[in-house]
Parts: structure tokens; sequence; C-alpha cells
């Protein structure tokens, strides 16, 4: 690969928000400010193309370093200072900024130039020599934990010792004499760990950080948060260079951030967080606990109204929510970063909506501003209002929903308790990037420190997890595995604790929960609240926008009922052996055991009334829209007694000379169908081969039922399925036994019977010879759960559980196949099908009715690949509303 000559390194002067791939978010936004003419601190970015060349060679692109250092010689030129200069000394940020927003996940190093005698030129040129020498000590912390890989709790540790020592509970309260002695053990800490001094050449700083930032790419936590939010691997990152400002030069300075709308709730107006006499890190970190924005117009008038202008001219041309940091240095402001600012499931609604209303964007746009996912989560339940609850403290609503969980201190314990079932609520004083795992396995996150721009309430938020945060009341013993409040209650590691989100509110133990707003008005309630109107304006705007039908997986007339109130235009899948579970199990049994002719014959009698009623059900709930029946599927191991513990029922009753006749013939039936992998035995189409008369039945029953609504004067509309189809000589003997009951009932009933024939596919070879297969069918409909098991080779109720979280850890996987399609190779073997099968039938109805029917990413894929519908539970019916809706927005 030619590594030479390539232009990696651009100053914020010459890009803009379009070159997002090259210049990473942070620095595509900084260079569209500085063109916008924004208080901008003026600096370069190291483009992500410089980082996919380091992390394919192992180094950095040949030229790149002579490279940074023009662009840092014009940066020096333009500000009269020089890196590092003991006199006058410019300092540089050194930022990460990739493509896609990662909140904490990558390093930041701040004050790099900062030397040995640097920070007495600042201390002379700033008239503080504290600010500088707290400068210093940022530095070598930030430099030693990124850069040079040392823990950084052992930072953390000489902080507090030497605050325990002077007897001071903040760090403002430290002196310069206190931070000078700080700095002499992080840099006595820095030699003992790396074998070398804290470098003291300020562009040997520069050039090892921006290769940590390139580094910090590969973290665990990084890797694990792309995975959980779907971002690609290979993108890489930028590195942003920027001139430093310094928010913690005093009482006249400070740090926030700020959105130009509530990015919990969507409300309109200004919200943030600001910290005087501090840097944006402090912010982020929740080290001490912010004051609101609005708080800054009493400290700093003119600062607070030039961030107004700032922030109504950010949403204005961004046309959305922003998220601004911002530094105020001796009283001037400093935009340091903006992006679209990540926000809950209500917020992403609330927001969408509002701005149609204010003719910012149309529908369109707005409905391409939400997402499946967020609508899903939008339908979890809340707390019940008028439930009793015990209050245990209230603090910052940093992200909504309702969590209820066993309290653990640490992120390995949340992942190990999650992982045994366990809902569990990570609590600590604040979070950093190391504790992802765990905000991933929890249910919600409870912070004693820290506001609503935390690390913890960011993350969360972008999580989808619900948030409680900066609830100083609380003391947080993670050593003690327990949590202490004011008026002396304690709650240990394990106890259970709920939280409000919403209101911030805190409770022991189990408050119980009630339906969401949302999916209260789908069951024809009210429109609550702002955020159910935004659901309803956008969800029926997908509707209009939608191409793909939606059906519902509906088993009885209770299941079809709600997925019409949902939303569904039929059933794509009526599972027939759902009904013969519990009490009707045994009618199973006895057609197993009627090994004659007449004997099975009376055992499908009893069963014919018992489909037939199930079906006018059914029908009723569903009428004027199709009902896609399938006939009986499940391997009959699920029907029928466990093969050892029948075993050891008989030879315990021979022993005791009581033997049962109807056990005895029941084991001798389970010995002569008993299948190693029942799965790929005796199932779907073979079984109604091989039982004379079973689907027969089934057929019949379903017929007569339609004979029954139409009488009544329904519109009943079936269609019957044949599972596991692999070879079209089985769906051809299958259609002909099927078609002569329909013409025996119809002359039966007097009555002209429409009953469309089909298949599901979810056989390998069904997809692969679908153009022979088609010649038979009026319709497909793919099972992706079977037909991902039998493509990959996996059992999925073993293999789930045994290795699939290695596969996600090690890259094998980017989403599980069960819970995503599988595009590759699931997917080629669906777009084979559907062309073959068209090319002989191009009258073919296709759909799906796999779990992948309701799951966002896979309702894109069935779209393109030219479905009629997706079929899906009733409770995700909505989700592919919306984004079969959202699909058709990307289609010519």
């Amino acid at each position: 690969m030619e590594r030479a000559g390539a232009v990696h390194v651009h100053d914020f002067e010459d890009g803009g928000r379009d070159q997002l791939d090259l210049l990473g978010g942070k620095g595509a936004n900084l260079a569209e400010m500085t063109r916008l003419g924004l208080p901008v601190p003026p600096g370069f970015t190291v483009d992500t193309e410089a980082c996919r060349d380091y992390l394919a060679h192992g180094d950095l692109p040949p030229e790149l370093l002579a490279e940074i250092d023009r662009h840092l010689a014009r940066l020096e030129q333009r500000m009269g200072r020089g890196l590092g200069d003991p006199v006058d000394p410019l300092l540089v940020s050194v930022r990460s900024g990739a493509r896609f927003s990662m909140p904490g996940m990558m390093e930041t190093v701040l004050d790099v130039g900062l030397n040995d005698h640097a920070v007495l030129g600042l201390a002379r040129q700033s008239g503080s020599a504290r600010f500088a020498w707290d400068s210093y000590r940022r530095l070598l912390q930030m430099f030693g934990a990124t850069v040079l890989g040392i823990d950084p709790h052992r930072f953390a540790e000489q902080l507090r010792e030497v605050k325990s020592t002077r007897g001071v509970a903040q760090d403002l309260d430290l002196t310069t004499d206190d931070l000078k002695v700080l700095v002499g053990a992080y840099s006595e800490l820095v030699e003992k760990e790396c074998g070398r001094p804290f470098p003291q050449e300020p562009r040997e700083q520069l050039h090892l950080a921006i290769r940590a930032v390139f580094d910090s790419w590969g973290t665990d936590r990084a890797r694990v948060y792309r995975r959980q939010e779907h971002i690609p691997d290979d993108l890489g990152t930028a590195v942003n260079v920027q001139v430093m400002v310094f928010g913690n030069r005093g009482s006249s300075s400070g740090s926030g951030v700020c959105f130009t709308r509530d990015a919990a709730t969507g409300d309109p107006g200004v919200y943030g967080d600001y910290l005087p006499n501090a840097q944006g890190e402090d912010v982020v970190a929740g080290i001490r606990n912010t004051v609101p924005l609005t708080d800054l117009g009493q400290l700093d008038r003119a600062s607070y109204e030039a961030l107004l202008e700032v922030m109504a001219r950010l949403e204005g041309h961004y046309r959305d929510l922003c998220d601004i940091e911002f530094t105020i240095e001796d009283g001037r402001l400093w935009v340091l970063q903006t992006r679209v600012g990540k926000r809950t499931p209500q917020a992403a609604f609330r927001i969408a909506a509002d701005l149609v209303d204010e003719g910012v964007i149309d529908l369109d746009e707005a409905l391409s501003r939400v997402t499946g996912d967020q609508l899903g989560r939008l339908m979890f339940p809340s707390f019940d209002p008028f439930a009793q609850r015990e209050l245990v403290t209230v603090g910052v609503n940093a992200s909504p929903g309702a969590a209820v969980g066993r309290l653990v201190f640490d992120s390995e314990t949340a992942q190990d308790w999650a992982g045994r079932g366990e809902d569990v609520v990570l609590v600590r004083e604040e979070t950093d990037p190391d504790d992802l795992p765990g905000l991933i396995a929890a249910r919600g996150v409870l912070t004693s420190r820290g506001g609503r721009t935390s690390h913890a309430a960011v993350v969360a938020r972008g999580l989808g997890r619900t948030c409680v945060c900066g609830a100083d009341e609380l003391e947080v013993d993670a050593a003690a595995r327990e949590l202490r409040t004011r008026h002396g209650l304690r709650l240990l590691e394990g106890d259970l604790v709920s939280l409000d989100g919403s209101s911030g509110e805190v409770f022991a133990g189990a408050v119980p929960m009630v339906d969401s707003p949302v999916v209260r008005w789908l069951e024809g309630g009210p429109v609550a609240d702002d955020v159910v109107a935004a659901v309803a304006t956008l969800l029926r705007h997908a509707d209009t926008r939608r191409r793909l039908a939606v059906r519902a997986n509906a088993d009885t007339p209770s299941d079809a009922a709600r997925a019409r109130r949902f939303g569904a235009c039929g059933v794509g899948l009526c599972r027939t052996e759902h009904m013969f579970l519990g009490e009707r199990r045994h009618l199973v049994e006895d057609l197993v055991l009627a090994e004659e002719g007449a004997g099975q014959r009376a055992a499908l009698d009893t069963l014919f009334p018992l489909q037939r009623a199930d079906f006018v059900g059914i029908l009723t709930e569903m009428d004027g829209l199709p009902v896609t029946v399938r006939l009986l599927d499940p391997p009959l191991h699920e029907f029928l007694p466990d093969l050892t513990e029948l075993s050891v029922r008989v030879a315990v009753a021979e022993v005791q000379s009581t033997p049962d006749a109807h056990d005895l013939r029941l084991l001798a039936a389970v010995r002569r169908l008993h299948e190693q992998n029942p799965m790929l035995g005796l199932r779907g189409v073979r079984l109604g081969i091989v039982v004379p008369g079973l689907f027969a039945t089934q057929a019949r029953a379903l017929l007569h039922a339609m004979a029954d609504r139409l009488e009544t004067g329904g519109d009943p509309v079936i269609e019957l399925m044949v599972p596991l189809v692999a070879t079209h000589e089985e769906l051809r003997l299958v259609r002909a036994e099927l078609e002569q009951v329909r013409e025996e009932v119809e002359a039966e009933r007097g009555l002209e019977l429409a009953c469309p024939i089909g298949t599901m596919v979810e056989v390998p070879r069904a997809a692969l010879t679908a153009g022979r297969i088609a010649a038979s069918a009026d319709f497909f409909s793919f099972g992706t759960n079977d037909l991902t098991q039998l493509t990959w080779g996996f059992s999925r109720d073993d293999v789930e559980a045994a290795f699939f979280s290695d596969y996600l850890d090690q890259g094998v996987f980017a989403d599980s196949p069960f819970e995503t399609l599988d595009v590759e190779g699931v997917g080629a073997l669906v777009r084979t099908a559907v062309e073959a099968g068209r090319l002989v039938n191009p009258r073919l109805h296709v759909g799906v009715c796999g779990e992948h029917g309701g799951d966002p990413r896979s309702v894109h894929f069935f779209d393109d690949v030219g479905l009629d519908y997706v079929s899906c539970s009733p409770f995700r019916i909505p989700v592919a509303r919306l984004e079969a809706g959202r699909s058709a927005l990307h289609r010519p």
C-alpha cells in the first residue's frame, strides 16, 4: 500500500461539517463553527485516514510528524507564542473525534507543552502561580494515564493523600505549594512506573499524545461501545490539536456543557451545567457538582448572553438539538465543541415533532431522526404512580425511564449478576469510561456526583438506560459494598432499589410497574402527553410512506386483537402447534398412540372442533385482513413425555408390580419416535406426510371456520402455509391433499372458499431451489429463525449461552444472527429465493415471519429485497411500522 505523499493534517479554516468521514465529528464541527465566525480556539485536525493507516501498519504514516510540525509552526506564528516556550508558552489540547460520537470512550490530553520550565513562564504570563501548577498536575495526570498507560487510580490516590494531609475536601482548596507537592509526587510516579522521567520536550509530548489517541480506538471499552452502538470498527478516529483556553484561571473563568433543548425530555429552553474555575474535563467527570446554566447569568451576564446567541445560531444552522462545550477564560467565551446532541427516546420524538411544528424540518426528515429502537424503549413500563414507595433521595433526572434492580458497586459485578439473569442498578460516586460494560449490563445507573452532562448521564442517555446522578445526599462506599444516607439508611449490595429517571427519585425496594403511556395509547387510550402525540404523528406518517406491510405473529384471538390495535394489517404466522399445549397436550399423545387408522381418525375427530373454534376466534378479530395459518410444525418430542422420565416412571411401577397400560404404550411410542436431533427430524411437512389426515384435519377445521364466518356476514381471508418444505415434491403432495379438502368443504357448505397455499422457506435447500418450489406455491414466507440455525449449523438453544458472548467479544459477530439478520449469509438465501421464485411465478407473494421481522435493521433489508410484508410479535408491530416508513425514505 502506498503510504507516502498523502495530506493528513487540515487547519480548522479548511474544513466543514460535510467532511465527517475524513475529519471526524469533532473536527468537522470545529471547522464548521470556525467558518461561521464563532469564537473557536484555532487548531488543526489529523484525519481518520491517518488513523486507519496507523492501525493497519502499526506506525504513523511517513512524513506525518513533519506535516504536523508544519501546521504547528503556523499555529505558533498566528498565536505569537511557541509550544512550551519557557517565557510565554503556547499549550494545546489533544482530543479524539470519530465519525460517530463516542462520549468518554477515547482519550483527551490537556495542557500539552507544559514542562518544568514552561510552568514558570505560564505562572508569570497568567499572573497566577496556582493556576499554572494546577495545569501542570492535570497534564501529568492525563498524560500519565492516557499516553503512558499508568493506572489512573494511582494518580487519584496521590491526590486524595495530599488533600487528606492538608485537611481539605475539594481540589480548589489546594494551595500553590500543595499543587507543587502533587506535581512532584506525580513526576515520581511516572518515573517509577515508566523507568524514565516525564518527557520535557513539548513536541515529543504532542507526538506521543497523537499516537495515544489513535491507540485508544482499539481499547476494550471503545470496542464495547462500538458494538453496542453498531459503529463499524474500521472507521478510525481523527485527532484534534487545539490551542488551550483555560477555565481554571479563577472566579472569572469556568467551563460548561449546554444543550439547545432538554436532551432528556425534549422540552424547549436553555439547559446545561456550569462549573466555575474548572476545566471541561471536570464537568464531564463529575468531580464537583455543577450549577445550572442559568446561574451563569448571575455570575457573568455578558458571557451568558454571548452563549445564548451561540446556542441559537448553532441550532438554527444544524436544525437540531445541539450539544455545546464551552470555556470562559477571564470573562471571554470560547466554544470548544458542538455536535448534534445525543438524546433520550422521549426527547428524540418530542424534538422531531416540535421542529416540524416550528417549520424547521418536514415530516420526512422528522421520521428519519427517530428509530424503531427508540420507539421500543418508549413502550417499556413505568412506575405505578399510586403504588406505595419509600423515598431514599432525589438526584438529577439525567435519563428518563423506570429501572428496578439489585444494587451493585462495580462494573464486573454488574456484568456477572446480569449474566445470571438478575436485574441490577450500578451505583458509583461517578462513572468513567471503564464502567461502560457495567452500564450496558445494568437496568439503571445511580451516582452521588455529577450533573446532566456528566459521563454517567451522557452515556446512559445514549444507551437508553435510566440514570439518576448527582444524588449528593448519598455516601457510596464501594469498599464496604453499601450505600448510606444522611438519615442513617443503609442499603447493601443486592438490595432492591427503584430509579425514576424522569423525576430523579430513588426508592428502596421494587416499585410496581404500569404500561407506558405509548402502549396505553396504542391500546386505544388517550394521547397522554407531548411525547405520545409526537409518536402518534410520526407513526401515522410512517404508515403513509411505507411500502412494506406489517403483519403479526398471533396464535390466539387475544393476540390477534392486540395486534390489530397496534396497527397490524393481518396475521403473518399463526402457529397451530401452540393450540395443542397445556391441557390439550394429551390429545397429541392420543394421536401418536393410535397406530391403526380408526384410532387416528378418532383422535383427529377430537381435535377438529377445537381447532375450528380457535380459527373462528382469530378470523373474527382479523376480519377483512389476511391470516396465514402454519400447519403443525414442531418436533413431536415437544408434545410427548421425556424419554428418561417416562422410562423411570415405568420401571418404578414395574418394580412395585403396578404397571400402567397407558404408560407402557406411551413409552413404546416415545422410544419408536425418539430422535437424537428433533429439530432435524420428523416435523413440519414430514409429519404431515407420515401421519395421514393430520394436515387435512387442520385444513378442514380452518375452512369450516372460514365458512362459519362467511355465513355470519364476516370477511375472512385465509392462507395455508406448509412448513419445512425442502423439495417441490413435498409441497406438491401436500397441496393436492389440501385442495381436495377445500373442494369437499366447498361442496358441503355450498360456498366458494378462496385459500392460497404456500410454504415457509426455512431450509437452505428450499431457498436454493425456490424456482421449482414456486411452481406449486402461491406465496413464500421466510422462517428466518430456523433458516438461520440451518445456515449457520447452530442449535439456538445450545449455542447462545455456550459461546456467543465470546464470538461477539472477538468480533466474529457484530450482532447475534438470531437478533439481526445475517445479510451476507441468510440474507443471500432470502434474496436468491425471492428472485428465483418470482421468475417462475411473477405473482408470488413473499413475506417473513421470523423474529427478524420486528428487528429495525433487518426490516430495511427486507424492504430492499422486495418482500411484501414482515410479520412479528404484537409488541414489535409499531417498531416495524416505523422502520418500514423510514426505509421507504431511502428508496428511489
